[in-house]
């Protein structure tokens, strides 16, 4: 595994959420597959208005063909490479010429030049905004370079060549397009998985020796959990997966998850060790006691992961599916190994096992031990106030996601992708694909559908989160325009004479090199108007479209026409409204696949149907939480319901398993069994939530929002569900205490012995 684990590699692709079957995803591969990637152009802007001068011209032009020379860049557009289009009556043809030929040696020259591009509507908007004196360079990556680990040193590699440019003309720079983008977030991951797994090592290792003051002990639980990791990094490999920023997860989390099991396992052996100071016989019933209950706790947990293969999101059952079997893999690990050292490490000392009889966490348990027996009714009474506040909480949760919701707001990312919303009006690809269904289609009957391109473009127009189109429309503006002799006025559809006049000029519509091949499809039956748009959100998205729709579907008769909204900010408002209802409907497989578990284990539908209230209590309160605070539903955040639940029925076991055991004991008095119960596993409870607060709370360092409030909520509620695992689950247990249901519960244990 370990020599799998090393050949794990990153992914540097988009994350694939939604199923193939998808309507949205079929729509944006098919797309992909008539127009290319839409997602492959990296943006570069600043702002100076004094931006035509000698120097600063020629300095960018330089920069710019020197990136396009780049392996691995397929096109650069800025302002000293746009092209132009020239009428050449000598053989009736409309040419593209770039604007630039040769560099100028004059500042008299740098003037003309920009007297010819400002008589060029076509490109204001799109890589120059004439009132702010935005700059904007689009940079096309092709497709190999775009999904591979090579798109991290492009991406380095023109920034080293933009700063310096900046530096000299004291401009600050600025990035962003999805290939940025998508390359810091990859590296940050990088870093960060690296971190936390020292970080997790670090803390977990402190607690525990502050626990058992036995570096032995301490060193070989790390090294146990530690072949865990290894383990599940393999899994990735031998599965074929890569890790992603919820796969580089999992190696922290099996540390974090882990070591409790090792708690369990070393607490009950040191507790049967003073009973009678025989190692072998300690270890034997470490074993026949503590590992069942650690197997029935494991299975909840991995249930907890493994759920997530209902979503069929890829990257959720990639994530889902090793997280589970590494968390059983874990177990079994720690079950054979732990022992096995045991027999070997010296015999506790007085000072190893002084935390059993440690006098703060003694006098909790007796506080915890009194309430549930003498204060029954403040406990619900208390549980139930809370619970509706937190209902109340849970109302004013907003479900809504942005591209760069999970980084912090002075992220240059964050920063850099506001100034493009301010110039450019963004750089989010949204795309219509309009799909005339014959051939050509788009200029049959007089060009009726370019006309009905212009009108919908009209309607675009009136949304401000749009930016200007590029689209068969603009390209026909800008071609009739040169048609013209280059007037700006002339920068408008032609009439339909005009219009025949300008297609007599061959090539005038699908031009030298070309330029609008990724425009219109050879047949002429498929074209698209792209836009791009700011990081509006999800909620936003959904309203747009909803209002878009029937809008278009008014000028485009379906009947006649396919027309499809697509492109990256679709895609990805589908795939967050996707992880919301399957992360939902997980978690209820969840609920359902835990209670089995319980129904196999305590033979009592009542007993299991009202452990599932401490369970569910914790979640109900986080969520409250979640509407005070403002914090999202979103991708993110919902995966902390279903990791959280499993962990926290962990303790639900822990205790039932006890219980049962004391009422053999105790022949079937539960006032004693309860208080015997919270006072061993009550322990090893506290312990364990300690670490998996704190193990947990190594992700709210995370630059990433999404997981830092995943590590923050995540830790809040195993707290919560540590105190109604001990209070209100043995409260309720106490309510329902009668001699059938303990007969059932005693019953079942004889069983399973």
């Amino acid at each position: 595994m370990g020599y799998k684990a090393s050949k794990m590699e990153l992914s540097y692709e988009f994350a694939k959420i939604l199923p193939e079957n998808d309507q949205t995803f079929i729509e944006y591969q098919r797309f992909k597959k008539q127009f290319g990637e839409d997602g492959n152009v990296m943006v570069i802007g600043f702002e100076d208005k004094n931006f035509f001068t000698l120097n600063k011209f020629n300095d960018w032009f330089h920069i710019s063909k020197t990136i396009k020379i780049i392996s691995g860049i397929k096109d650069v557009l800025s302002v000293p490479t746009v092209y132009k289009v020239v009428k050449n009556d000598s053989i009736e043809k409309l040419e593209f010429k770039p604007l630039v030929s040769k560099l100028p040696v004059s500042q008299k020259e740098v003037d003309s030049l920009k007297v010819d591009f400002l008589a060029l509507p076509f490109y204001e908007g799109i890589v120059y905004n004439k009132e702010l004196g935005s700059n904007l360079m689009a940079i096309t990556f092709n497709k190999a370079s775009l999904n591979s680990k090579r798109r991290i040193d492009l991406v380095k590699e023109i920034k080293i060549l933009i700063e310096a440019f900046g530096q000299k003309h004291h401009l600050t720079m600025h990035y962003s397009g999805m290939p940025y983008i998508r390359s810091q977030m990859m590296e940050k991951i990088s870093k960060e998985m690296t971190l936390f797994l020292i970080l997790a090592i670090i803390i977990t290792g402190f607690i525990l020796w502050l626990f058992f003051r036995s570096v032995l002990n301490v060193f070989f639980s790390l090294l146990i959990v530690t072949v865990g990791v290894i383990w599940s990094v393999g899994f990735l490999e031998l599965f074929g997966y890569k890790i992603t920023v919820l796969s580089g997860l999992i190696a922290p989390l099996i540390i974090v998850i882990g070591i409790p099991n090792c708690i369990f396992l070393i607490n009950k052996y040191q507790i049967e060790f003073l009973r009678h100071r025989n190692r072998l016989k300690a270890i034997t019933a470490m074993i026949n006691t503590i590992g069942v209950t650690l197997f029935l706790a494991n299975v909840t947990t991995a249930i907890g992961f493994g759920v997530l293969y209902f979503t069929k999101s890829s990257m959720l059952v990639e994530f889902g599916v090793v997280a589970a079997l590494s968390v059983m893999a874990t177990y079994f690990i720690t079950l054979i190994l732990i022992p096995v050292i045991l027999l070997f490490l010296p015999l506790p000392k007085a000072r190893h096992t002084k935390h059993l009889d440690s006098k703060k966490i003694t006098q909790l348990l007796r506080f915890v031990d009194n309430i549930v027996h003498q204060k029954r009714k403040a406990i619900y009474l208390i549980t139930a106030i809370v619970t509706l506040f937190s209902l109340v909480g849970m109302l004013k949760i907003n479900f809504i996601g942005y591209v760069v919701d999970d980084l912090p707001k002075n992220d240059p990312v964050y920063t850099d992708l506001h100034f493009f919303e301010n110039a450019f009006k963004g750089v989010l690809p949204f795309e219509i694909a309009i799909d005339t269904k014959k051939p050509n289609g788009l200029f049959a009957n007089n060009a009726r559908t370019v006309y009905k391109i212009k009108a919908m473009q009209n309607i675009f127009s009136e949304y401000k989160e749009f930016s200007k189109p590029l689209s068969i429309v603009e390209a026909i503006r800008f071609s009739y325009q040169a048609f013209k002799g280059g007037n700006k006025k002339y920068y408008k559809l032609p009439a339909i004479t005009d219009l025949k006049s300008l297609s007599d000029y061959s090539g005038s519509l699908t031009g030298q090199d070309a330029k609008l091949k990724s425009f219109l499809d050879n047949p002429k039956r498929i074209t698209r108007v792209s836009y791009q748009m700011a990081d509006i959100g999800s909620k936003r998205i959904k309203e747009l479209t909803r209002e878009l729709k029937p809008r278009i579907d008014s000028i485009f008769d379906p009947g006649e026409y396919h027309v499809s909204l697509t492109g990256h900010s679709l895609v990805f408002l589908k795939s967050n409204d996707y992880l919301l209802s399957n992360l939902l409907e997980s978690l209820l497989i969840e609920v359902i696949l835990i209670a089995l578990v319980g129904m196999a284990l305590f033979r009592s539908v009542r007993i299991i149907i009202l452990s599932k209230i401490p369970c569910l209590i914790p979640l109900i309160i986080t969520a409250g939480i979640m509407g005070f605070l403002d914090i999202r539903f979103k991708p993110s955040t919902i995966l902390i319901f279903s990791i959280a639940f499993g962990i926290s029925s962990d303790g639900t076991i822990y205790l039932l398993t006890k219980y049962r055991q004391e009422l053999l004991k105790n022949k079937g008095i539960a006032s004693l069994a309860i208080s015997a119960a919270i006072k061993e596993t009550g322990l090893s409870m506290v312990y364990t939530t300690i670490i998996l607060f704190f193990g947990f709370g190594v992700f709210s360092i995370s630059s990433f929002g999404g997981t830092a409030a995943l590590g923050v909520l995540i830790s809040l509620t195993l707290v919560i569900s540590l105190f109604t695992n001990i209070i209100l689950l043995p409260a309720i247990l106490l309510s329902i205490d009668n001699k059938r249901s303990n007969k059932k519960l005693i019953s079942a244990n004889v069983v399973d012995e």
